[in-house]
């Protein structure tokens, strides 16, 4: 068979009915999303809120962005709810005085308070959703959004954006990061798409043909972590493997959210350097998949690797099951190759099986590598962003974002 074959299982209506059924029971998590000081609260393994965390701002505009897409999609109550977590971002979790956003509302008034790109990234891509769904803010909001990355992040010498400022932009940390720019890319691809100016697709293009010219020095092994001038660190937190945002080696799900990526950007752009995107996406897949895959009783994809592909941090995250599942259903539909529709099919049955929560509702964060819950890495089930993404990626035809998927179908 051939992925376009009917029988391939995102073309059969059950499978379809399967996908809608499992998001709305996703989007309907939480018995309450807002955090007192304002944004998005943390949710427990139950779905209730945990006040011993603040309102992070980069969850804040994730679930303001998938509730805004799911009003998009036709999911009753989402628009209510992603409005009133996006107030938090145009309140709370804004700097009014310097500019840009805070980390959490406990940044608001600590000292050592930072700013990233990695966070701002999610507000640009909360602001697109804002704008594509008529929020009365949304435009002048993306704008504003937007001409922060311009001033603040971007790096017009090195075509990449910038990590960690102190939080009144007087002292930029030498340290960059891929993962800050491949959520930007995201957040950028989606911009355009809510009509902001064609120069930030540009940008995103720059930033794939970067990353994609490391990993082809590196056996397609993306390079997570840099010095101020772009110079590759292998080392870098090899005495701290589990960090939640900055672990040592190669990110098994970055090299799958890379591939979707690339595959989303093709369909828009051509790279600037000559470089194929959907082959450069189909090189990052196959070699997240033979890394990082461990199939046996417990099947699981582990969280990192080191540098000849063993494995390092042996706890299964959602997020990086979802991204497989993401990679491989772009790249069924994209291509018609069976194998992704193979791989399709066995990601999805891992997620059914094992992360997927029946009993206390959405997907369980982390597992440990016999996948019985844990919580080394992550606690509490505080995000809805890749789990309900992967669901809509599975039901539709790419689009160069999930933002222009959803408004094609609507």
């Amino acid at each position: 068979m051939t992925s376009g074959d009917s029988r391939s299982w995102w073309a059969l209506p059950s499978h379809q009915l399967w996908l809608d059924t499992e998001s709305s029971r996703l989007l309907d998590f939480g018995t309450a999303l807002d955090h007192p000081a304002g944004g998005a609260v943390w949710l427990d393994d139950r779905g209730n809120p945990d006040l011993d965390h603040p309102a992070h701002t980069y969850i804040t505009a994730r679930m303001a962005h998938v509730h805004f897409l799911a009003s998009l999609h036709g999911q009753p109550g989402s628009r209510r709810k992603a409005d009133r977590v996006f107030d938090g971002l145009l309140t709370t979790l804004r700097d009014v005085e310097n500019g840009g956003w805070f980390e959490s509302s406990v940044d608001v008034s600590s000292p050592d308070a930072v700013k990233s790109a990695y966070t701002h990234a999610f507000v640009v891509l909360a602001a697109s959703a804002a704008t594509a769904v008529g929020h009365p803010r949304g435009r002048d909001f993306l704008d504003e959004a937007l001409g922060t990355v311009e001033h603040r992040f971007w790096d017009e010498q090195y075509g990449m954006c910038a990590d960690t400022w102190t939080s009144d932009w007087t002292e930029l940390d030498d340290y960059r990061g891929i993962n800050a720019n491949m959520h930007m890319v995201e957040a950028l691809l989606a911009a355009v798409d809510a009509g902001a100016p064609a120069v930030w697709r540009e940008r995103a293009v720059r930033i794939c043909d970067n990353v994609i010219g490391w990993a082809q020095e590196n056996d397609h092994r993306i390079p997570e972590h840099f010095t101020a001038r772009w110079i590759p660190q292998l080392e870098f937190n090899s005495d701290d493997t589990a960090n939640q945002f900055k672990p040592y080696g190669a990110t098994v799900g970055h090299g799958f959210e890379w591939a979707r990526l690339l595959v989303q950007a093709s369909m828009v752009a051509t790279s600037a350097h000559g470089h194929g995107y959907v082959e450069s996406a189909k090189s990052l897949y196959h070699r997240a998949a033979q890394d990082g895959w461990q199939p046996g009783p417990t099947p699981g994809f582990v969280y990192t690797t080191d540098w000849s592909g063993r494995p390092v941090v042996t706890e299964r995250l959602h997020w990086v099951l979802c991204e497989a599942i993401g990679a491989a259903a772009t790249l069924a539909r994209h291509t018609r190759e069976d194998r992704y529709e193979q791989d399709y099919r066995t990601w999805w049955d891992v997620a059914a099986e094992y992360f997927v929560d029946r009993v206390d509702g959405s997907w369980h964060h982390e597992l440990d590598s016999s996948n019985r819950p844990a919580a080394t890495v992550w606690s509490g089930k505080p995000d809805l962003y890749h789990a309900v993404q992967a669901t809509w990626i599975s039901r539709y035809a790419p689009g160069s974002s999930m933002l222009a998927t959803l408004q094609a179908d609507s």
